[in-house]
């Protein structure tokens, strides 16, 4: 299965209370255990679901590969921790905190995301 790209550089209607949160797709568009791809002000984030129905959102730029391919990883579970593997050098990143298990140096971004009215919502 291929990673899907949804662009959203033009913000969508979103209530006020909301600022700054952007639709990103149906919840059903994203299978369990893989990631999507979204543009967000011109910068990629990889968004992913757990097969438990857990959201989370990475930078999916790899830094030690220098591709923006994480999006495309494998999604796993390291000690209890959800993680996902680069699929290029194989790095696992922690969904949660960004945290690179080979390198303590490196830590991507997190991004807040969220499930409403079977849509996944994302604060970029």
């Amino acid at each position: 299965m291929s990673a899907i790209a949804f662009a959203l550089d033009t913000p969508t209607a979103a209530p006020a209370s909301d600022t700054g949160w952007q639709r990103i797709c149906p919840l059903d568009e994203i299978w369990p255990d893989t990631g999507v791809c979204a543009l967000i002000k011109g910068r990629q984030i990889a968004v992913f679901r757990l097969a438990s129905g857990e959201l989370y959102a990475i930078d999916n730029h790899d830094p030690h590969s220098g591709a923006n391919v994480l999006s495309r990883g494998i999604v796993g579970d390291l000690a209890g921790e959800p993680v996902v593997a680069s699929p290029i050098y194989k790095h696992h990143y922690q969904l949660r905190s960004g945290a690179c298990l080979e390198d303590a140096d490196t830590r991507l971004r997190t991004y807040p995301v969220e499930m409403r009215e079977g849509a996944v919502w994302l604060q970029g």
